[in-house]
């Protein structure tokens, strides 16, 4: 991945992630003293409308590294961050799908159940993405001292 393609990424999940646990948080744990009203809290249609134009920037951030990034360590078998890269991955297509359906969806138990799939995937998604990056961060780090280890005593610059 190059630096544009990490810093999409990286971007995109953030924003995508606040805005859904913003919204998250002011739809399903706030609650209003007034019987009558539509929304929990002001900022609930904000998040909502927020998180509705973010979403799909980080499915083409997700687009963008599929085929340079995904693929080709899926193919080879790499083991660098192997693990939490494929949960990240397989988490992807329900979490958009449902993310999709929650928009169009009427039926209200439908809905619930499907809300229900998105709140969970996005949730193994940031989880994933956050341990991926971690990771990833964590073993070149190592291979960074290793090689400095390796250097002997005299050629270490002082």
């Amino acid at each position: 991945m190059n630096g544009f393609e990490k810093w999409a990424l990286g971007l995109t999940t953030a924003a995508t992630a606040v805005t859904g646990i913003g919204l998250f948080v002011t739809k399903y744990l706030m609650q209003t003293d007034d019987p009558w009203a539509v929304i929990n809290h002001p900022l609930e249609p904000w998040f909502l409308k927020a998180h509705i134009l973010v979403a799909p920037t980080l499915v083409f951030a997700l687009g963008m590294i599929a085929a340079h990034h995904v693929w080709p360590y899926l193919k080879t078998g790499l083991r660098s961050g192997l693990r939490s890269g494929i949960v990240t991955s397989l988490v992807t297509v329900p979490m958009v799908l449902s993310g999709h359906l929650i928009q169009i969806i009427t039926v209200p138990d439908w809905l619930k159940g499907i809300a229900i799939i998105h709140i969970a995937t996005a949730f193994l998604f940031t989880t994933a993405f956050v341990g991926h990056r971690l990771r990833v961060r964590w073993r070149r780090r190592g291979e960074r001292l290793q090689a400095v280890r390796a250097v002997p005593e005299r050629a270490r610059p002082s």
